[in-house]
């Protein structure tokens, strides 16, 4: 896992990897959507797990902007926008949080834990602000969102982990350093 300095974060070699990375996350997204979507957006996918790799690789700079980029992606893929500030929310910064797995290199399993609590929380705040119509009479709107949220984010970070593990365990994508 390569720390990226300033220099080399829009190098061509690296312009690519992120292209590709983002593209295969799009890609596995769109698999996975179609499958298991929720009403309000969100679906438990493996489309994270491209990012995740791209920030432990080449650090969060990268991972941040890949992230983003790929938010914009997913909104493409599945929108569900109800105000400028929740498309913020819910899509770059979101994704970006992701790219906070590069400031954990050493310890990927960490990076993706961080990475998808900061995806989490994105969601969340824009689940209390923007969402709160659609909880249950009674219900608390930090309670729905924390739940709807929780329902297909938990279960997609678990599933990174686990895949990013298996990769760097049998070094597979090693191939091409």
């Amino acid at each position: 896992m390569n720390k990226t300095s300033q220099k080399q974060l829009f190098s061509s070699r690296i312009i690519a990897e992120t292209v590709v990375l983002v593209s295969l996350g799009g890609a596995l997204s769109l698999i996975s959507h179609s499958f298991f979507s929720l009403p309000q957006g969100g679906s438990i996918n493996i489309g994270m797990v491209p990012i995740f790799w791209l920030a432990i690789r080449r650090g969060k700079g990268v991972g941040i902007l890949g992230g983003a980029l790929f938010g914009v992606v997913d909104l493409a893929i599945e929108p569900f926008v109800v105000h400028p500030l929740q498309l913020a929310l819910d899509y770059p910064l979101a994704f970006a949080a992701l790219g906070l797995a590069g400031a954990f290199q050493k310890h990927p399993f960490a990076g993706v834990l961080v990475g998808g609590t900061g995806r989490f929380l994105c969601h969340f705040v824009s689940g209390i602000v923007y969402f709160s119509d659609y909880a249950p009479p009674g219900m608390s709107p930090i309670l729905y969102s924390a739940i709807y949220n929780g329902t297909y984010l938990v279960p997609s970070i678990i599933i990174s982990a686990i895949v990013i593990g298996i990769l760097q365990k049998s070094k597979a994508l090693n191939i091409y350093l």
